[in-house]
């Protein structure tokens, strides 16, 4: 499934456990944290956290893209991420920038980051794909319809597997011909989805790397559509976001992202170790 292990400077990604990435929001109007970390040294100290909680990867986001978000401009975002990202080069995990602006995205890699994680798939500023493909990054790359103010608008899916699934293999198709090297697909759960949409993409993420041919990361932490089954704020919904984070590894997904990394950590240990006794099983079968 994976052509070659996924190597950043404090990490390799090979495919031998579920990797979690851990959420930094610096900015005011994020749905589950927004606000807390403006702050740079606020911020700086909750990315140590992470680490030392397990996080292989920290996903930092200035804009926030919940539905119906409104978007700003890369002055602002590069404003609130720069403090951050100066005072993170050379730590000891890799560094994500959760931005689908080719300018910011082009500074975040000059600033130490290795990742570039576009909720758009490189649709809503498609210098983005080149970007990725001159400095090497890493481009997890969502599906996404239309754009976060609207993407709740009009949803609607025949067969919401097969569409994303398509959709997203054009997505991987043109980061390739731009020539980008190293691509993580992302379904985009809660992105322009309903509740039954997100639950077959979480149900069915190995078969999506199958047909992609690449990685697959899902991000369900404290999504709506688990306040819609739990009917519980989004800070409530820890054991939820668990939930759905142990199905999707053990479906086949290789990243998740999440706020609560220590327990999803735990979490994803016990569902790598049924997943590994589950094949040792089949292949003495």
């Amino acid at each position: 499934m994976w052509r070659e292990p996924i190597r950043c400077r404090a990490a390799t990604f090979d495919g031998s456990r579920t990797y979690v990435m851990g959420v930094l929001n610096v900015t005011p109007d994020s749905f589950s944290d927004g606000g807390r970390y403006l702050d740079p040294g606020l911020a700086r100290g909750r990315v140590a956290e992470l680490a030392a909680a397990g996080a292989d990867i920290v996903d930092v986001g200035a804009e926030s893209t919940r539905p119906g978000a409104a978007p700003v401009d890369a002055a602002t975002e590069w404003a609130r991420l720069s403090p951050v990202l100066r005072s993170l080069a050379g730590g000891a995990v890799p560094i994500s920038v959760d931005t689908y602006k080719a300018e910011v995205a082009e500074r975040a890699i000059g600033e130490g980051a290795e990742i570039i994680n576009d909720i758009s798939g490189g649709r809503l500023d498609p210098r983005l794909l080149p970007v990725c493909a001159a400095s090497d990054a890493v481009a997890v790359l969502s599906h996404l319809r239309g754009e976060p103010r609207t993407m709740m608008e009009g949803v609607a899916f025949a067969d919401v597997f097969e569409e994303v699934a398509a959709e997203l293999g054009q997505v991987v198709r043109r980061a390739r011909e731009a020539g980008v090297r190293r691509i993580i697909a992302d379904p985009g759960i809660g992105f322009g989805k309903r509740g039954a949409h997100n639950l077959v993409l979480l149900a069915r993420a190995g078969d999506l790397a199958r047909r992609l041919g690449v990685p697959v990361l899902v991000g369900p932490s404290r999504k709506a559509f688990l306040g819609a089954l739990t009917g519980l704020p989004p800070e409530a919904r820890g054991p939820a976001t668990l939930a759905a984070v142990v199905g999707a590894a053990l479906a086949g997904a290789a990243f998740v992202r999440v706020h609560d990394v220590a327990e999803a950590r735990q979490a994803l240990a016990v569902a790598d170790a049924l997943r590994g006794a589950g094949a040792a099983a089949e292949a003495r079968a």
